[in-house]
């Protein structure tokens, strides 16, 4: 059974590289979906090699990233940070916000016939036709703003990890990410203290997990049987650079991101 490497990179300056012995580079596209952008964003952005917003998240590069950049010139911004495809079905963006990015040279996809799949899939979809050496690239797609909201948009949301499991898929938000963990390979998470951890979780998906062990985490499993209704690995803690996972079924993996301590501590 082959190995998955997974890392944070995106989370870092661009000028940072990872210490040898971490997974290769990899090639990323950024979905920007309709909820509060994190603040990190424009890190994504920079990152990214394709910039595409579901829907209603073209409303949020406009009015958001002004307020992530207060330091530079709103209509700079705006002009700067330029989607390159807007797709979706098109019933939450603003008229104004589609045609000032049509202008600019957004190309622009209403999918409104297919309410079968939801705004995210059908991005990941563009993606996945536009960069068909997705393998030899190492793709990864980012997709900002996936956590909070509506609920039943998050586990939408989270089935997209599962329906395209053979793709490296990354939920954001300011406080945690997610990724799947297909049960066909084992993994090898490289962890970035500077930026996230400690707390993490493995959550079986779709299935009961029989066997599941790990190491690197404060409360490793050993051949651990996880479901719901059972013992599900949450509040677990990272203890160093790397966590090693293995297990017969489909799991979610979660870290916290760090940054927010001000925040929290005066709510």
């Amino acid at each position: 059974m082959g190995v998955f490497f997974h890392s944070s990179d995106f989370l870092l300056p661009s000028s940072t590289s990872s210490p040898a012995g971490h997974p290769p580079s990899s090639t990323y596209a950024l979905v920007l979906l309709n909820q509060s952008l994190p603040k990190f964003t424009p890190l994504l952005w920079k990152h990214a090699k394709l910039r595409l917003c579901a829907d209603g998240g073209a409303n949020r590069v406009f009015d958001e990233l002004p307020l992530l950049l207060p330091h530079q010139d709103a209509t700079d911004i705006r002009n700067s940070y330029k989607p390159d495809v807007i797709r979706g079905d098109m019933d939450s963006i603003r008229t104004e916000v589609l045609e000032f990015y049509a202008k600019q040279g957004t190309k622009i996809f209403d999918e409104s016939e297919d309410q079968d799949t939801t705004d995210l899939h059908k991005c990941v979809a563009y993606i996945l036709q536009s960069m068909p050496n997705q393998e030899e690239s190492n793709l990864c797609i980012l997709v900002a703003g996936a956590l909070g909201g509506r609920f039943d948009h998050e586990m939408g949301n989270v089935n997209v990890l599962c329906r395209f499991s053979s793709t490296r898929i990354i939920l954001l938000s300011d406080d945690c990410l997610i990724h799947l963990l297909p049960r066909t390979h084992h993994h090898e998470i490289h962890v970035h203290s500077s930026v996230e951890g400690p707390h993490c979780g493995l959550i079986p998906i779709g299935m009961p997990s029989g066997r599941t062990t790990t190491t690197g985490l404060q409360w490793d499993l050993t051949d651990t049987e996880m479901k719901f209704g059972g013992l599900v690995s949450t509040s677990n803690i990272v203890k160093g650079e790397k966590v090693t996972v293995q297990s017969d079924s489909d799991l979610l993996w979660t870290i916290s991101l760090k940054g927010n301590e001000t925040r929290h501590s005066s709510t």
